[in-house]
């Protein structure tokens, strides 16, 4: 999988060949909090033990790759309600989608990429560097350990995409704090 993710390409070697297939895609990882996957964290009974290690068994270098972890909690008939009457409708938000994609490959033009997800992480950073004070999360989690250089240029990509979603030019600390928390599994 990491390869993959790394190169968007897969690669198999033969003894006298090698073949390559594209694979560039998005990936969607879906598990359950603990083994026992009881509708309602109120009848769940594992241990606190248990279910760090049945969230251990995804490896850390996989998560390292993964740009957005969310914890979902069921949706009450209140909340449900309440989106069905103030949800933004689907060509609201295609329209939204479709203008932020069009503000990146504005920012892209002559380069050989299309979105943020594809930009190198070096190439992120020399070309595409968002201002210093939108940094501070990011270099704050660098230093405390929360973040690798991988997740950074993960954070860089999603704070880019966040602030093209929001018609800026470049993220705004709130953003790089976004995507920075959003990468941690810890949205705001």
């Amino acid at each position: 999988m990491r390869q993959p993710m790394e190169q968007g390409e897969v690669s198999i070697d033969r003894t006298e060949v090698t073949i390559r297939f594209p694979a560039l895609f998005t990936l969607v990882m879906a598990a359950n909090p603990c083994p026992c996957a009881a509708a309602k964290v109120i009848q769940c009974r594992c241990s606190p033990a248990v279910r760090a290690r049945y969230l251990s068994r995804i490896s850390g270098p996989l998560l390292d790759r993964v740009d957005l972890k969310l914890s979902l909690a069921p949706a009450t008939r209140a909340e449900l309600r309440y989106d069905l009457e103030n949800a933004e409708s689907t060509a609201e938000v295609a329209a939204r989608v479709l203008e932020a994609r069009e503000r990146s490959l504005k920012r892209m033009a002559g380069l050989p990429w299309r979105s943020n997800s594809e930009v190198p992480g070096p190439e992120l950073r020399r070309l595409f560097p968002p201002p210093p004070e939108s940094l501070l999360p990011l270099e704050a989690a660098l230093q405390s350990g929360t973040l690798s250089a991988r997740g950074m240029d993960r954070a860089l990509r999603t704070a880019w995409t966040l602030a093209d979603l929001s018609s800026r030019d470049t993220p705004a600390p709130w953003d790089t704090a976004e995507a920075l928390a959003l990468w941690q599994g810890h949205p705001t």
